[in-house]
């Protein structure tokens, strides 16, 4: 099974990690564009690692970045298709990551955008030990029906999603709430007034008052 990689930062305040924060970016980008966050959060997390892996695949939609799952055809049977055939390596990754630091599930964080919200949404509720949290920006829960059936854990979510995103329309944030507060996540969601499909400072601030929360004692 071919192995994730990407960019890595150490705690801001040196020696082991106490907590790790998972980034996980969208279609056509890479690790590198969400470890840019890590400074920002290391502020309210000094004791947190980072990790950003590049999706496994080359992005067949642009001539640069990754995938987790091609959007060429984005019928939802293919798209869960896709999901599926990425969630063994990020299951991988992650293991491979708690090995690393000594730590167990319950001091990783899963923070995703658009299509590594996808990802990590249908991820850490199918791990046998819960995340510490998982925060999804502008993304979307893929065959959320099939949650009852499949959860194993339920880390508490925090959901937040511009109104303006012309990429993954608005209401997926409502869709995915509804769906996982059905199997007893607990969730939370956030709108964005006039925002796109982007990360805003607001929001920005949402999570990491969320990932605080998430790894208190």
């Amino acid at each position: 099974m071919m192995e994730l990689s990407g960019p890595t930062r150490d705690p801001a305040a040196g020696g082991p990690a106490r907590e790790i924060v998972l980034l996980l970016h969208g279609l056509g980008a890479d690790g590198d564009d969400l470890i840019g966050l890590a400074p920002y959060l290391a502020q309210a997390l000094p004791h947190a690692a980072f990790a950003a892996p590049n999706a496994p695949f080359p992005c067949d939609m642009a001539p640069y970045g990754y995938q987790w799952f091609s959007l060429q055809d984005r019928s939802p049977a293919m798209m869960l298709a896709g999901v599926q055939a990425a969630a063994p390596l990020l299951d991988a990754y992650v293991d491979d990551l708690l090995a690393r630091h000594g730590l167990g599930d319950d001091r990783l964080a899963f923070v995703g955008f658009s299509q590594g919200t996808m990802m990590s949404l249908h991820v850490a509720p199918r791990r046998g030990r819960a995340a510490a949290g998982v925060v999804g920006f502008s993304g979307a829960l893929l065959a959320g029906e099939r949650l009852a059936e499949e959860v194993r854990s339920r880390p508490p979510v925090l959901l937040v999603h511009g109104d303006a995103d012309p990429v993954v329309p608005f209401q997926a944030m409502a869709t995915a709430a509804a769906a996982l507060d059905a199997v007893g996540v607990a969730v939370a969601t956030e709108r964005r007034p006039g925002v796109g499909h982007s990360i805003d400072e607001a929001g920005l601030r949402l999570a990491t008052a969320f990932l605080q929360d998430a790894f208190a004692p």
